[in-house]
């Protein structure tokens, strides 16, 4: 068993060493580490601050629960191959294509913390399911975007490392004029 080790922040350090399924998700858990730390804290008005001076509609807030929801779309719908969840299920996509960042805005800030970490727990779950069949699941591929291309799982891994990345990184600037706290 690999000992894990926490940064000052409360973050598990990707091993230096290890398999490849394990450093794809040692990594994503980092990431996923990274955004509850830049998020943490906050109450309702500061989740749903835009950046001064800036035409982004982005917010905390909105990355939460887009963030809920890619973990949803990658997991549940795509490597698991059905939607299994709330609220995405019942939501109108095309009344409004980026209704996770619009509707954000109308929930409080421990609801959003709750769905985002209930649908990484959900996200966990499929991964497990899926490796339980070994190293040769990172290779298998399930249909994507309606069928129109097949991932493997090991695309979908580091599509989810890249995009918590991504966000982490608009996170640390929303986050600095929040509060003036910032990353590393």
């Amino acid at each position: 068993m690999t000992t894990v080790f926490y940064d000052e922040q409360g973050r598990p350090e990707p091993p230096h060493a290890a398999d490849e399924a394990a450093t794809l998700l040692a990594f994503l858990d980092f990431q996923r580490a990274t955004f509850a730390w830049r998020t943490s804290g906050l109450d309702d008005a500061a989740l749903r601050r835009r950046l001064d001076g800036h035409p982004s509609e982005m917010t905390l807030g909105g990355m939460l629960k887009h963030l809920a929801f890619v973990e949803f779309f990658w997991f549940e719908v795509t490597a698991h191959g059905k939607p299994t969840s709330e609220p995405w299920v019942s939501v109108d996509w095309d009344a409004d294509a980026d209704w996770d960042w619009h509707s954000a805005a109308e929930d409080a800030a421990e609801e959003l913390r709750d769905l985002w970490r209930e649908s990484v727990e959900r996200s966990r779950a499929v991964v497990v399911r899926l490796l339980a069949d070994g190293p040769a699941a990172l290779d298998t591929t399930h249909p994507a975007w309606g069928g129109r291309a097949d991932v493997s799982l090991r695309w979908i891994l580091t599509h989810m490392i890249e995009e918590y990345a991504r966000h982490n990184g608009h996170a640390d600037l929303l986050r600095e004029q929040i509060d003036g706290q910032t990353g590393e």
